[in-house]
């Protein structure tokens, strides 16, 4: 049986949440990625939307990665989290770091997915309506369904966890679709491209391991 989830285990999860930001101070300290022929994007630009959306939407990634890996003793289950944390908890920093880069807000001052919304990339007005009045982003599991999640154990918690990130990971490939639509900067095509080809090859990864355990 899987213990309960002890104090110890939950400074661990912290700690590798908190990486991307020690991940961001160094990308930002590799090289700038703007140059007169590429200045950096706006206050309300594509690139900083998805850069801010994406940082948040990837952290929550990285917590159920780290909820799973103390509420299951599969080692599938429990190196799949392993990637997923380190891999999100990675980009989150670049994320992070671009936004210094560009000297803008990590937070915004307008409501989530405003970026898509603006030029017209959620495709249906209701999904616009609902993006302004504070709904999460695509994917994002809710506070319920986290903790749902942190009281699970066994195969129960690997089939939750499993069906939560591949939504997750679907809404995550929603964002970087419309980034790929909407933004210029070379860098942040290249991280979409990167965030389509892994995300997807993990989803049908889940999908089988979710059958697996007769889901």
């Amino acid at each position: 049986m899987v213990p309960d989830e002890s104090r110890s285990a939950r400074p661990g999860r912290r700690a590798l949440v908190v990486t991307a930001v020690v991940v961001g101070t160094a990308a930002y300290s590799l090289g700038r990625m703007s140059t007169p022929e590429n200045p950096p994007p706006g206050n309300t630009s594509a690139e900083a939307g998805f850069a801010r959306d994406m940082q948040v939407h990837h952290i929550q990634g990285v917590e159920m990665a780290m909820i799973i890996r103390d509420r299951t003793e599969d080692e599938g289950v429990r190196l799949l989290a392993y990637d997923i944390a380190t891999t999100q908890s990675h980009q989150a920093g670049q994320l992070y770091g671009w936004l210094v880069e560009w000297q803008l807000r990590q937070a915004g001052s307008e409501p989530p997915m405003t970026w898509m919304m603006r030029s017209g990339g959620t495709g249906e007005d209701g999904d616009h309506a609902a993006l302004a009045m504070g709904a999460l982003m695509p994917g994002m599991a809710t506070s319920a369904k986290m903790a749902e999640l942190s009281a699970a154990s066994g195969v129960e918690a690997e089939r939750l966890f499993l069906s939560l990130m591949i939504a997750h990971h679907q809404g995550a490939l929603e964002m970087a679709d419309a980034a790929r639509d909407l933004a210029d900067h070379p860098g942040v095509l290249t991280f979409a491209d990167a965030v389509l080809l892994s995300q997807a090859s993990e989803i049908d990864l889940m999908t089988r391991m979710l059958a697996e355990r007769g889901e």
